[in-house]
């Protein structure tokens, strides 16, 4: 079992940055994927980074791309979101998420409860 929990999220201005972050508690070890996920009002929840706990292989959505950052402590229990030259469409609340080894990629068994960030123009 893991528990996640998100914070850092508030509100900014376009152009600003936002550092997320999410701490990991119980079995890491069993855990080998961590990533972030955004839901809007009316849309669907959607990726946006994930990184793997063995080698540090990242992916991004590509409209992040060049402005989000992912990274993880050595320890892999803080997991963290960079967000910079942030937009308007960049609002939804952002969720950490942890894939159990053996599980099918894309499919995220551990979330958090969820942090949001308001980008205003």
């Amino acid at each position: 079992q893991v528990q996640l929990v998100e914070s850092g999220g508030g509100s900014v201005r376009a152009g600003g940055s936002l550092k997320l972050s999410c701490a990991a508690s119980g079995n890491i070890p069993y855990v080998c994927e961590m990533g972030w996920f955004r839901q809007a009002p009316g849309k669907e929840r959607e990726s946006v980074s994930t990184i793997r706990n063995d080698d540090g292989t990242t992916t991004y959505i590509d409209s992040v791309k060049g402005r989000f950052t992912i990274s993880q402590d050595n320890d892999k229990r803080t997991l963290y979101l960079q967000m910079n030259s942030l937009k308007t469409e960049d609002t939804a609340r952002y969720y950490c998420a942890a894939r159990r080894c053996g599980t099918p990629y894309s499919t995220m068994n551990y979330w958090g409860q969820g942090t949001q960030v308001t980008v205003s123009s």
